[in-house]
């Protein structure tokens, strides 16, 4: 006897990012904002600020790989 249990539905795709890419690049790009506008309230040129802010984030990210497990 067999049973007939009709088109499977398909399996869900795997996702874009990881929950662990994605809280890295979230924090780091939150370090980037606050240090671009802790620069930026210095009295800095706004390009430093841009400059400091993605300098920080960029170092932040290695940093944050190994902390965040």
């Amino acid at each position: 006897m067999t049973t007939n249990r009709g088109p499977q539905p398909p399996a869900s795709p795997a996702p874009f990012l990881s929950l662990r890419t994605a809280v890295v690049l979230l924090t780091a790009t939150v370090i980037g904002l606050v240090i671009g506008g802790l620069t930026v309230l210095t009295g800095a040129p706004i390009a430093a600020a841009v400059i400091s802010g993605l300098t920080s984030a960029g170092a932040s990210i290695p940093v944050l790989r190994t902390l965040i497990d």
